[in-house]
């Protein structure tokens, strides 16, 4: 009989660590850290320009006229800024992973089961980002929504089917007198006209269905409800003169696409001028000659009802918009 010899194979052994392995960790470590510093930097140099005019405003409309659409307006940027500084600090880490850990041979990379920095950082990280996110969000809401005792003006917006009347007001509230009052119609645009530097009450009423107050340049609109409901909102000031359409942002009916109107900007001493002139029982057209605006709205024109033709029933013979 013949002893079969023991056979010892070679097993394979991995080994934890090469020899340069210390050196691969400090290079890592560098490119990392470097990787950090160009996010930083990036960060720095996007500040330190008009990032907004550089990017079209990250899509948020430009040319704020107030002070508050100009805070939502920083707010925005700001948080696009920091949204891209993540970004290409997350992108850069994927790359880097990708190249720095592509498969050069047979050999397994170090073999790692968890690294508690790096958990602790994925953990930390997106909290405090969204807590520092929603802070600034508070208080820049709670700045738009801030309302005084006292505001210099107080304007009550009436929106009905298919128009607006502004009413200047002596005092807060429905019990307050209107002092002067702007009526559209089908064949004169409204003009609302407003100063600067001045806090502006909105008191918003409804005479038929839900309409929607919407200055497009103040980035800020709210919804008209009819009943008891006035909902309110001011602005500490206008900043920019000019003129500006305004519009209803809430699907009324037939003709809601031209329920326009145009919002005036002018000095505090014109607006004086045009609210006396409108005491005087001038009209609106003759109170902005007065100050040297133009009668009628320059941004918006009137919409064509066509009520006294027959479009419609020729065969009846009845006049579009005639009643029974």
């Amino acid at each position: 009989m013949v002893a079969r010899s023991s056979e010892v194979r070679p097993t394979a052994v991995r080994h934890n660590a090469s020899p340069g392995a210390g050196g691969r960790r400090g290079r890592g470590a560098g490119r990392l850290a470097g990787l950090g510093l160009s996010a930083g930097a990036t960060l720095v140099l996007l500040t330190g320009c008009d990032v907004g005019a550089a990017f079209d405003g990250f899509g948020w409309p430009q040319g704020g006229i107030s002070a508050e659409s100009r805070r939502m307006y920083d707010l925005w940027i700001a948080s696009c800024i920091a949204a891209l500084a993540v970004g290409v600090f997350v992108w850069g880490l994927i790359f880097w992973c990708i190249i720095r850990y592509r498969k050069r041979g047979n050999e397994l990379p170090v073999q790692t089961r968890f690294n508690m920095p790096m958990e602790f950082l994925y953990t930390i990280a997106p909290i405090l980002i969204v807590s520092v996110l929603f802070y600034y969000t508070a208080v820049v809401q709670t700045d738009v929504e801030k309302r005084t005792a006292n505001p210099d003006v107080v304007v009550e917006i009436v929106a009905f089917k298919w128009n607006w009347q502004f009413n200047y007001r002596d005092g807060l509230g429905k019990d307050a007198n209107t002092v002067a009052s702007v009526l559209g119609t089908s064949e004169v645009i409204p003009v609302l006209v407003l100063p600067t530097n001045r806090s502006i009450r909105f008191e918003e009423t409804s005479k038929d269905v839900i309409h929607s107050f919407w200055v497009p340049e103040l980035l800020f609109k709210r919804d008209v409800f009819p009943g008891k409901i006035r909902n309110e909102f001011e602005i500490s000031e206008l900043v920019t003169e000019g003129a500006y359409v305004g519009r209803c942002a809430e699907l009324c009916g037939s003709y809601h696409a031209f329920m326009n109107f145009e919002l005036r900007v002018v000095s505090p001493q014109e607006y004086d001028q045009f609210l006396a002139a409108k005491r005087d029982g001038r009209s609106t057209q003759e109170a902005l000659q007065s100050i040297g605006e133009d009668p009628y709205a320059t941004t918006t024109r009137p919409f064509e009802t066509r009520r006294t033709e027959s479009n419609f029933n020729n065969a009846a013979g009845t006049p579009a918009g005639a009643g029974r």
